[in-house]
């Protein structure tokens, strides 16, 4: 297998595509960003690149859904929280969301991988 480069965006617990293990490692690590229920569907355990299209939108909703909160929560929260609390909360979206904006583009490298690996269109 050629050198190649990796994003910087590329999960270290995945193996380098073209590895004999890649879509093993792809599949482990894309479950552990899913829910739970998405491992009873052996038809994303038998096709890797279904699995990190739902784990593509699974994470891409949970991130406008922090951004959604993070635009809305001062607002809904101020009469119910001391300020010191609702700023936490702020910090708490302002935090998730950027783990997920970095979770979404290892999810959309390691999907570019898988769907160059299966030899889609592209």
């Amino acid at each position: 297998m050629p050198d190649q480069q990796l994003s910087p965006d590329w999960p270290e617990s995945v193996h380098p595509p073209g590895s004999d293990s890649f879509e093993q490692t792809a599949t482990v690590w894309l479950f552990d960003h899913v829910p739970a229920d998405y491992r009873l569907h052996g038809v994303l355990r038998r096709h890797p690149v279904a699995l990190s299209r739902l784990a593509r939108q699974h994470v891409a909703s949970s991130l406008e859904g922090a951004r959604q909160g993070y635009r809305t929560a001062r607002v809904e929260l101020r009469d119910y929280l001391p300020q010191h609390a609702v700023d936490q909360v702020m910090h708490a979206y302002q935090a998730e969301g950027k783990r997920m904006a970095a979770l979404l583009r290892s999810i959309e490298a390691v999907d570019e991988a898988l769907r160059a690996a299966a030899g889609g269109p592209g």
